[in-house]
C-alpha cells in the first residue's frame, strides 16, 4: 500500500465506491412459469440450438452486440502504476460506468491475475465469445502493444488499448480546433511528445497519419532517434518516421523552436524548456494528477493550454472518445476498430467545440450528451 495512502471509510469517496459501481439487470420478465420457460429451460434451449448451427445469430440473439469487456492486469492503472489486479478493480467499474452512461454500452471489469502476456492473450482469447468488443485498459507499455496486437490478429471483435487509441483521439481533436483558432496547417508543425508509453506512442502515430509535419519524440533518457542505443523495438519503430531533422539531446532540445508540446509522461518539464518554444504555442500537460508543467506556468509562454484534469479549461479526457468509438463499432458490426475510425472520431469531437470555440475551449465538456453519439455516427459511417 502507498505510504500516503489515507483510509477513512467514512469519507464520501470511500461511501460511493462500498458494494462497488455496477450491477446487472434483466431485459425480460421473470414473474411467471411461462417467462421462466422462455428465458431459461426448455425456451433457451431451441436459441442454442440455433447458434450452433449458425453462430452469427449470436450477435442478435445474446447480449454480445452491446457487451464490452474491460481487461487489465493493473500494472499501470491511473498514476498509481503497478498496483495488481485487486486495486485496479475501481477503475475498471467506473470504465464500465462510463460505457453505460454516456453510449448505453455494457461492460465487465476483467482484473486478471497475471502478468505474462501470453497468458494474457490467451485469457482473453478465451473469454472473447461472451463480447462484442475488448478494451484493454492499463497494461503497462511495452507488453501493452504486443498483447493488442496479438488480440487484434486472433480475434474477430474490435480490441481497442484505451490508453493509446482513446488518448490520441481526443488529443489530435484539441489539436485540430487549436490550430483552427490560430489559422494554421498541421503540416507546417513541429510537436514535441514528452513521453514513449503507450500514449505517447499512440499520439505519435495518429499525428503522423492526420499529416503533422514532424513529431519529436522524447522518453527520460531524452531525444529517439535512429542513432540512439538501446532503444526497445516499440522506440526503435519510432525513429524511422520522427525526427526528421535528426535532433539530438534532453527534452530541452526537444522543444527548441517547437509549435506543440504534448506531455505524456508522468515527469516533469521545467519552464526554461518551455522558453525555447516557438510564438503562440500550444502545450498540452496531460499527466494526471499532476501536469507536467503547471497550467499557469505553461500559459506564460503558450496561447493555448490543455491538461487531463477536470478542474482547468481544456480537458483531454478519453471518455470524449472510448464511449462513441465502442458504441459506432458495436453497431456496424466492425470486426476492428481501424485508423480511418479513429480519425473519423477525433473530427466528430473537434466538430461539436467548433460551434463554441475560444482558447479555453478546445474540446468539448466531458458531460456534453452530443458527443457520444456524434462519435458513434462517424465512427459507424468510417466503418
Amino acid at each position: 500500500m502507498p505510504s500516503h495512502t489515507v483510509i477513512d471509510l467514512q469519507d464520501p469517496i470511500f461511501l460511493a465506491h462500498r458494494g462497488g459501481k455496477l450491477r446487472t439487470s434483466t431485459t425480460v420478465p421473470l414473474d411467471s412459469r411461462e417467462d421462466l420457460s422462455v428465458a431459461y429451460t426448455p425456451g433457451v434451449a431451441r436459441v442454442c440450438e440455433a447458434i450452433a448451427a449458425d453462430e452469427s445469430l449470436a450477435r442478435t440473439h445474446t447480449w454480445r452486440s452491446n457487451v464490452v469487456a474491460v481487461v487489465t492486469d493493473g500494472t499501470a492503472v491511473l498514476g498509481l502504476g503497478d498496483i495488481g489486479p485487486a486495486a485496479s478493480l475501481p477503475v475498471m467499474e467506473g470504465k464500465a460506468a462510463l460505457f453505460r452512461q454516456f453510449a448505453d454500452v455494457d461492460a465487465v471489469p476483467i482484473c486478471l491475475d497475471t502478468k505474462d502476456p501470453d497468458e494474457i492473450v490467451a485469457a482473453v482469447a478465451a473469454i472473447a465469445p461472451s463480447f462484442g468488443g475488448i478494451n484493454l485498459e492499463d497494461i503497462a507499455a511495452p507488453r501493452c502493444f504486443d498483447i493488442e496486437d496479438r488480440l487484434k490478429a486472433r480475434l474477430d471483435i474490435p480490441v481497442f488499448h484505451d490508453d493509446q487509441h482513446g488518448t490520441a483521439v481526443v488529443v489530435l481533436a484539441a489539436l485540430t480546433n487549436a490550430l483552427r483558432l490560430q489559422d494554421r496547417r498541421a503540416e507546417d508543425l513541429t510537436v514535441t511528445i514528452v513521453g514513449a508509453g503507450a500514449a505517447g506512442v499512440a499520439i505519435t502515430k495518429i499525428l503522423t497519419e492526420a499529416g503533422v509535419g514532424d513529431v519529436i519524440v522524447c522518453d527520460s533518457t531524452g531525444i529517439v532517434h535512429e542513432g540512439r542505443g538501446r532503444l526497445n523495438s516499440v522506440k526503435a519503430r519510432l525513429a524511422t518516421f520522427t525526427n526528421r531533422t535528426g535532433r539530438r539531446g534532453d527534452v530541452t532540445a526537444a522543444l527548441r523552436g517547437a509549435d506543440v508540446l504534448v506531455g505524456v509522461s508522468g515527469g516533469s518539464i521545467p519552464e526554461s524548456a518551455l522558453e525555447g518554444m516557438a510564438p503562440n504555442a500550444i502545450v498540452f500537460a496531460l499527466a494526471n494528477p499532476t501536469p507536467e508543467v503547471a497550467p499557469e506556468t505553461a500559459l506564460r509562454h503558450a496561447a493555448i493550454v490543455a491538461t487531463g484534469r477536470s478542474d482547468y479549461p481544456n480537458q483531454i479526457n478519453n471518455v470524449l472518445a472510448f464511449p462513441g468509438i465502442f458504441r459506432g463499432a458495436l453497431d456496424a458490426g466492425a470486426p476492428q476498430i481501424t485508423e480511418a475510425m479513429k480519425l473519423a472520431a477525433a473530427r466528430a469531437i473537434a466538430d461539436i467545440a467548433a460551434e463554441d470555440l475560444a482558447a479555453d475551449r478546445i474540446v468539448p465538456s466531458p458531460l456534453d450528451p452530443r458527443v457520444a453519439p456524434a462519435v458513434a455516427a462517424a465512427v459507424k459511417a468510417a466503418a
